[in-house]
Protein backbone atom coordinates (compact mmCIF):
# COMPACT_ATOMS: atom_id res chain seq x y z
CA UNK A 1 0.00 0.00 0.00
CA UNK A 2 1.39 3.42 -0.97
CA UNK A 3 2.03 5.82 1.89
CA UNK A 4 0.42 9.27 1.85
CA UNK A 5 2.43 11.91 0.05
CA UNK A 6 3.87 14.70 2.23
CA UNK A 7 2.72 17.40 -0.22
CA UNK A 8 0.60 17.41 -3.33
CA UNK A 9 -0.26 20.22 -5.75
CA UNK A 10 -3.81 20.34 -7.05
CA UNK A 11 -3.88 21.57 -10.64
CA UNK A 12 -6.92 23.82 -10.60
CA UNK A 13 -7.89 27.42 -10.04
CA UNK A 14 -11.59 26.54 -9.58
CA UNK A 15 -12.41 27.13 -5.89
CA UNK A 16 -15.40 24.78 -5.87
CA UNK A 17 -13.48 21.97 -7.53
CA UNK A 18 -10.51 22.50 -5.20
CA UNK A 19 -12.72 22.25 -2.12
CA UNK A 20 -14.27 19.00 -3.37
CA UNK A 21 -10.90 17.49 -4.25
CA UNK A 22 -9.39 18.43 -0.90
CA UNK A 23 -12.28 16.74 0.89
CA UNK A 24 -12.36 13.65 -1.28
CA UNK A 25 -8.63 13.12 -1.69
CA UNK A 26 -7.49 13.86 1.86
CA UNK A 27 -6.01 10.34 2.19
CA UNK A 28 -3.59 10.99 -0.68
CA UNK A 29 -1.45 13.65 0.95
CA UNK A 30 -0.73 15.33 4.26
CA UNK A 31 -0.80 18.76 2.63
CA UNK A 32 -2.69 19.69 -0.54
CA UNK A 33 -1.81 22.98 -2.16
CA UNK A 34 -3.61 24.79 -4.95
CA UNK A 35 -1.35 25.56 -7.88
CA UNK A 36 -2.50 29.19 -7.72
CA UNK A 37 -1.12 29.44 -4.16
CA UNK A 38 2.27 28.48 -5.59
CA UNK A 39 2.12 31.04 -8.39
CA UNK A 40 1.43 28.51 -11.13
CA UNK A 41 -0.77 29.68 -13.98
CA UNK A 42 -3.38 27.35 -15.44
CA UNK A 43 -2.27 25.21 -18.35
CA UNK A 44 -3.91 25.82 -21.70
CA UNK A 45 -6.39 22.99 -22.27
CA UNK A 46 -5.58 21.94 -25.82
CA UNK A 47 -6.70 18.30 -25.76
CA UNK A 48 -10.04 17.05 -27.07
CA UNK A 49 -10.77 14.65 -24.21
CA UNK A 50 -11.18 14.90 -20.45
CA UNK A 51 -8.34 12.42 -19.95
CA UNK A 52 -5.98 14.30 -22.25
CA UNK A 53 -6.62 17.62 -20.52
CA UNK A 54 -6.31 16.13 -17.03
CA UNK A 55 -2.93 14.60 -17.87
CA UNK A 56 -1.74 17.83 -19.47
CA UNK A 57 -2.73 19.82 -16.38
CA UNK A 58 -1.15 17.35 -13.95
CA UNK A 59 2.19 17.31 -15.78
CA UNK A 60 2.16 21.11 -16.07
CA UNK A 61 1.63 21.59 -12.32
CA UNK A 62 4.22 18.95 -11.40
CA UNK A 63 6.81 20.46 -13.74
CA UNK A 64 6.24 23.98 -12.40
CA UNK A 65 6.40 23.01 -8.71
CA UNK A 66 8.53 19.87 -8.51
CA UNK A 67 5.72 18.24 -6.52
CA UNK A 68 3.41 15.31 -7.23
CA UNK A 69 0.26 16.67 -8.86
CA UNK A 70 -3.43 15.81 -8.97
CA UNK A 71 -5.55 17.14 -11.83
CA UNK A 72 -9.18 16.85 -12.77
CA UNK A 73 -10.88 17.52 -16.05
CA UNK A 74 -14.62 17.24 -16.01
CA UNK A 75 -17.75 18.51 -17.63
CA UNK A 76 -21.32 17.99 -18.67
CA UNK A 77 -22.46 15.99 -21.70
CA UNK A 78 -26.01 16.54 -22.95
CA UNK A 79 -27.36 13.89 -25.32
CA UNK A 80 -29.65 16.27 -27.23
CA UNK A 81 -26.64 18.48 -27.96
CA UNK A 82 -24.45 15.68 -29.27
CA UNK A 83 -22.42 15.54 -26.04
CA UNK A 84 -21.87 19.31 -25.76
CA UNK A 85 -20.67 21.23 -23.88
CA UNK A 86 -18.24 18.38 -23.02
CA UNK A 87 -14.60 19.46 -22.66
CA UNK A 88 -15.72 23.06 -23.23
CA UNK A 89 -18.07 23.02 -20.21
CA UNK A 90 -16.20 25.68 -18.21
CA UNK A 91 -16.01 28.04 -21.21
CA UNK A 92 -19.23 27.11 -23.01
CA UNK A 93 -20.45 30.72 -23.14
CA UNK A 94 -16.96 32.12 -23.76
CA UNK A 95 -13.43 32.11 -22.27
CA UNK A 96 -14.40 34.35 -19.35
CA UNK A 97 -17.92 32.97 -18.86
CA UNK A 98 -19.39 32.66 -15.38
CA UNK A 99 -21.36 29.63 -14.20
CA UNK A 100 -24.54 31.70 -14.68
CA UNK A 101 -23.52 32.51 -18.26
CA UNK A 102 -22.92 28.85 -19.05
CA UNK A 103 -26.20 27.78 -17.48
CA UNK A 104 -28.10 30.41 -19.44
CA UNK A 105 -26.53 29.30 -22.72
CA UNK A 106 -27.36 25.66 -21.95
CA UNK A 107 -31.01 26.48 -21.25
CA UNK A 108 -31.21 28.49 -24.46
CA UNK A 109 -29.72 25.61 -26.45
CA UNK A 110 -32.33 23.25 -24.99
CA UNK A 111 -35.30 25.60 -25.33
CA UNK A 112 -38.35 23.72 -26.56
CA UNK A 113 -36.88 20.27 -25.97
CA UNK A 114 -39.15 18.07 -23.91
CA UNK A 115 -38.07 16.07 -20.87
CA UNK A 116 -36.25 13.90 -20.25
CA UNK A 117 -33.26 15.93 -21.36
CA UNK A 118 -30.67 13.28 -20.61
CA UNK A 119 -27.19 14.28 -19.57
CA UNK A 120 -24.24 13.15 -17.52
CA UNK A 121 -21.36 14.64 -15.64
CA UNK A 122 -17.99 13.03 -16.42
CA UNK A 123 -14.72 13.44 -14.55
CA UNK A 124 -11.24 12.10 -15.19
CA UNK A 125 -8.62 12.40 -12.46
CA UNK A 126 -4.89 11.99 -13.01
CA UNK A 127 -2.17 11.69 -10.38
CA UNK A 128 1.48 12.02 -11.41
CA UNK A 129 4.33 11.47 -8.98
CA UNK A 130 6.54 13.78 -11.05
CA UNK A 131 6.22 15.63 -14.35
CA UNK A 132 7.54 12.77 -16.48
CA UNK A 133 5.83 9.95 -14.56
CA UNK A 134 5.61 7.09 -17.10
CA UNK A 135 2.69 5.44 -15.28
CA UNK A 136 0.24 8.11 -14.08
CA UNK A 137 -2.77 6.91 -12.13
CA UNK A 138 -5.98 7.61 -14.04
CA UNK A 139 -9.58 7.18 -12.89
CA UNK A 140 -12.96 8.15 -14.33
CA UNK A 141 -16.43 8.73 -12.91
CA UNK A 142 -19.86 9.24 -14.57
CA UNK A 143 -23.00 10.68 -12.99
CA UNK A 144 -26.17 10.18 -15.03
CA UNK A 145 -29.14 12.51 -14.91
CA UNK A 146 -31.07 15.11 -16.88
CA UNK A 147 -31.29 18.87 -17.30
CA UNK A 148 -33.98 20.77 -15.41
CA UNK A 149 -36.16 23.43 -17.05
CA UNK A 150 -34.84 26.13 -14.70
CA UNK A 151 -32.01 26.39 -12.15
CA UNK A 152 -32.70 25.40 -8.55
CA UNK A 153 -30.53 25.44 -5.43
CA UNK A 154 -27.57 27.45 -4.19
CA UNK A 155 -24.97 24.77 -3.50
CA UNK A 156 -22.25 23.32 -5.68
CA UNK A 157 -20.93 25.06 -8.77
CA UNK A 158 -20.90 24.77 -12.55
CA UNK A 159 -24.09 23.24 -13.93
CA UNK A 160 -25.22 21.88 -10.55
CA UNK A 161 -28.37 24.10 -10.41
CA UNK A 162 -29.58 22.46 -13.65
CA UNK A 163 -28.41 18.86 -13.20
CA UNK A 164 -30.97 16.46 -11.73
CA UNK A 165 -29.31 13.14 -10.85
CA UNK A 166 -31.05 9.97 -12.02
CA UNK A 167 -33.47 8.70 -9.38
CA UNK A 168 -33.68 12.06 -7.59
CA UNK A 169 -35.97 15.07 -7.91
CA UNK A 170 -33.43 17.55 -6.55
CA UNK A 171 -30.72 19.28 -8.54
CA UNK A 172 -27.09 18.74 -7.59
CA UNK A 173 -27.14 22.28 -6.17
CA UNK A 174 -29.88 21.21 -3.73
CA UNK A 175 -27.88 18.27 -2.34
CA UNK A 176 -25.87 18.51 0.87
CA UNK A 177 -22.14 18.54 0.03
CA UNK A 178 -21.53 15.18 1.71
CA UNK A 179 -24.40 13.60 -0.23
CA UNK A 180 -23.14 15.02 -3.49
CA UNK A 181 -19.56 13.87 -2.87
CA UNK A 182 -20.74 10.35 -2.15
CA UNK A 183 -22.45 9.87 -5.53
CA UNK A 184 -20.99 12.45 -7.92
CA UNK A 185 -18.77 11.85 -10.92
CA UNK A 186 -15.82 13.34 -9.03
CA UNK A 187 -16.56 11.26 -5.95
CA UNK A 188 -16.64 8.09 -8.05
CA UNK A 189 -13.39 9.00 -9.79
CA UNK A 190 -11.66 9.78 -6.49
CA UNK A 191 -12.78 6.47 -4.98
CA UNK A 192 -11.30 4.62 -7.96
CA UNK A 193 -8.09 6.67 -7.82
CA UNK A 194 -7.66 6.03 -4.09
CA UNK A 195 -8.16 2.30 -4.65
CA UNK A 196 -5.47 2.35 -7.33
CA UNK A 197 -3.16 4.34 -5.08
CA UNK A 198 -3.65 1.97 -2.16
CA UNK A 199 -2.94 -1.01 -4.43
CA UNK A 200 0.26 0.55 -5.76
CA UNK A 201 3.55 -1.02 -4.58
Amino acid sequence: MAAPLPRLVVATGNAGKLAELRTLAAALATEMLAQTALGVASAEETEDSFGGNALLKARHAARATGLPALADDSGLEVDALGGAPGVYSARYAGPTASDADNNAKLLAALAGRAAPRRARYRAVLVLVRHADDPAPLVAEGRWEGEIALAPRGSGGFGYDPLFVPAGDSRTAAELAPADKNRVSHRGQALAALLAAWQAAP
